[in-house]
């Protein structure tokens, strides 16, 4: 099992990331929380990309680090778009999902990783295999019904904070 680095402290700090997302620890530190679900699908793409990355990139590998700089960037723009998934707490596996958050691009490049790692998550690590497995039998949420509960409760709390 594979324990999250610290970061490289002669790397100097991206603007808008937590130091602790170079680590896989966190994501984006756009200065929303993000929930226990999108933190769980930010782990699991933080370790297929670390399975994909080791074996394929192996040699672009920068000391003290899990992925390479072409993988660290993947690993950064999924935990942003992960961050600002409309679903959250209710988001389905990506490859069910109506919305597509990442680029064309970026779409075949995670598409790519997940070919790779998906089979091997069971061996390298069995809890987050068993859970996204787990996921891909969950609801897949109507967009609408998720964007009218949220524009409710942003009128609920709007009300709530008007009143003296």
């Amino acid at each position: 099992m594979s324990k999250p680095l610290a970061p490289n402290p002669a790397e100097p700090a991206e603007p808008g990331i937590d130091s602790s997302a170079r680590s896989g620890i966190v994501g984006p530190s756009v200065g929303s929380s993000v929930g226990p679900r999108i933190r769980h699908e930010q782990r699991t793409i933080d370790a297929m990309l670390a399975i994909y990355c080791r074996d394929h990139h192996r040699l672009h590998h920068r000391p003290g680090t899990r992925h390479c700089a072409e993988c660290e960037q993947l690993r950064l723009y999924a935990h942003q778009r992960l961050a600002s998934c409309p679903f959250q707490e209710e988001k389905p596996v990506c490859n069910r999902c109506e919305v597509h958050c990442y680029s064309a691009v970026k779409r075949e490049q995670v598409r790519a990783v997940m070919r790779y790692a998906g089979p091997r998550m069971p061996l390298r690590h069995p809890w987050l295999a068993l859970r996204h497995l787990l996921d891909k039998l969950r609801r897949v949420p109507s967009l609408a019904r998720v964007l009218a509960r949220t524009k409710t409760r942003r009128r609920t709390n709007t009300k709530e904070h008007d009143q003296p």
